[in-house]
């Protein structure tokens, strides 16, 4: 007993009502999940089988390189190979700039031509020299020439089945709670978080494979890293422990070299981590040479502008990358008109419950809950319009 004003010194620590904000902070700034939140804007495909994929077909440049010299009133050319090659073709010689047209095919090594096509005069040619197509020509009255053909391309990925559960006892179900709306929401929040991170992880870092787990199929598919890794090796750097803008722009040029729509805008989605971001920001005070600009996507990211002589960069700080330091040095750049999701049938993130207010399941357990379940996989279709970069660590002039 004691006397006085009743003040809150006087509670105990079960009588007193803790004071909480309503809703739980969720610490994942600017979303976990960007990148497949991206996808519900863009066009997906439904993959009918668990191998999904696309067929694509690369331009040919045609061109030849010597392999032996040849001498000023040379008509047959040594060459390391004569695919792709007709005759018609103008070749232009690198070296000094003569043209040639191919007369004949001799043989998959040999070729003859007319020397001195246009106003350069033949000069001797060297070994090691290349010649590029510069057109075609033909006389008047002239056979049909030979085709050339692109064959396609087959290029598959295999579809992943994603799986998180939420699940509460019935006791914790029916118990009041003073922060977050209530024990079932809030797990299930905490579920479609988990669901969507893990995902999103996958798109960026998933490596395509298949076997038997437990006894049944399984099979994970590739991400996006791994699609540029594996066939457009040359867009992937590693900065050294300084970058500054000219090795910067040369690491991310390559993605405009080749393109699946020439009247598309040269833009692409850049994603970082904190350091990353943080290296652009000292290369743009630095150099001078460009401001990052900030904005806002369409779909609602923040962004800043990084432009280089021959393109636009979103440049999008993603949260899941700064969960670690390795991560935080990358950049990933991606072409969004190209990259797809395809979803087996009907697998689209389905919420299955069991346990719940009008869902007949009971599986005899004191407890309710559900699960998520994905099955789905990427369709990069054009990997050399995507770049990766490691360890951007520091800035630097130049």
């Amino acid at each position: 007993m004691s006397t006085g004003i009743f003040v809150t010194s006087n509670l105990t620590t079960d009588l007193a009502k803790k004071s909480f904000a309503g809703m739980i902070t969720r610490l994942m700034p600017n979303g976990s999940a960007p990148l497949f939140g991206m996808t519900s804007m863009l066009q997906t495909e439904t993959a009918v089988q668990t191998e999904h994929g696309f067929f694509t077909k690369t331009m040919i440049f045609p061109q030849m390189t010597t392999s032996a010299s040849a001498l000023v009133g040379d008509t047959t050319l040594t060459v390391t190979s004569t695919n792709n090659i007709v005759p018609g073709m103008i070749m232009r010689v690198n070296s000094t700039n003569e043209h040639v047209i191919v007369n004949s095919i001799v043989s998959g090594t040999s070729v003859t031509v007319t020397r001195a096509v246009g106003t350069v005069a033949a000069v001797a040619i060297g070994s090691g020299v290349d010649l590029y197509q510069v057109g075609n020509a033909y006389e008047e009255a002239s056979l049909r020439p030979s085709s050339l053909i692109i064959n396609p391309v087959r290029v598959t990925n295999l579809t992943q089945i994603f799986r998180n559960t939420w699940a509460v006892s019935d006791t914790v179900r029916a118990t009041l709670v003073i922060a977050g709306e209530s024990n079932v929401a809030e797990s299930r929040q905490d579920c479609a978080a988990f669901h969507a991170a893990d995902i999103e992880k996958a798109i960026f870092f998933g490596q395509k494979s298949q076997g038997v787990r437990n006894g049944q199929p399984f099979r994970t598919m590739n991400g996006l890293i791994n699609e540029i890794t594996v066939n457009a090796a040359g867009n992937v750097s590693t900065a050294g422990a300084t970058t500054n803008f000219t090795q910067l722009e040369g690491f991310l040029d390559k993605v405009f070299d080749q393109t699946t729509d020439p009247k598309g805008a040269n833009e692409r989605v850049l994603f970082t981590g904190g350091q990353g971001k943080r290296v652009f920001n000292a290369i743009g005070r630095l150099n001078g040479t460009y401001q990052l600009m900030d904005g806002q996507t369409s779909y609602g990211l923040q962004f800043s502008t990084f432009k280089t002589a021959r393109g636009t960069f979103r440049v999008i700080e993603h949260p899941l990358f700064n969960t670690n330091t390795t991560w935080a040095k990358m950049a990933v750049a991606v072409d969004l008109p190209t990259f797809r999701v395809a979803y087996l049938g009907d697998r689209k993130t389905q919420n299955k419950e069991f346990n719940q207010n009008n869902v007949p399941s009971d599986n005899g357990i004191d407890a309710v809950g559900g699960t998520l379940t994905t099955e789905m996989t990427t369709c990069v279709k054009n990997p050399a319009a995507n770049a990766v970069i490691y360890n951007l660590t520091a800035g630097a002039l130049g």
